[in-house]
């Protein structure tokens, strides 16, 4: 009989956390721009025009960011505002491209990533003349040959 109880507790509660998870999801994707709070808004302003066009996990990934944005530093919060920005200006060719090179990146093996990274900063290093110069260079006829 207690064996019974508890997993009908638990099936209880499981029940109620989906609800409630239903809920959240369905209240970010009806949310528009004008209903985000004041703090939400200034957080995600680079993306104000485009709001109410977004997929429903889009926006419950943005809500997320403006909800953990107060308690980052401030050059973890100037890095989130960068990138939002970056993300408004791209197409959605651009973005889908993001995606695939993300996805891509994290099914690399650690070794791989580390190498990967390593070179990013030696470019980041780099004057502006020579990134703008390696930029205006044709890539590989491979685009998958950097990734293996």
């Amino acid at each position: 009989m207690v064996g019974f109880q508890a997993r009908l507790k638990l099936g209880l509660l499981l029940l109620a956390l989906a609800l409630l998870s239903g809920l959240a999801q369905a209240e970010s994707e009806a949310l528009k721009w004008a209903q985000l709070n004041d703090e939400q808004r200034n957080v995600l302003h680079t993306l104000a025009s485009e709001w109410d066009s977004l997929r429903p996990w889009q926006r419950e990934k943005m809500l997320d960011i403006a909800r953990d944005y107060p308690k980052m530093p401030a050059d973890k919060q100037v890095l989130v505002q960068k990138r939002l920005a970056k993300w408004s200006r791209m197409t959605p060719y651009e973005r889908e491209n993001a995606r695939k090179n993300h996805r891509h990146f994290r099914q690399l093996p650690e070794l791989r990533k580390n190498e990967l990274r390593k070179k990013w900063l030696e470019y980041q290093q780099l004057p502006e003349a020579e990134r703008a110069r390696l930029r205006a260079e044709p890539m590989d006829a491979d685009p998958d040959a950097e990734w293996n």
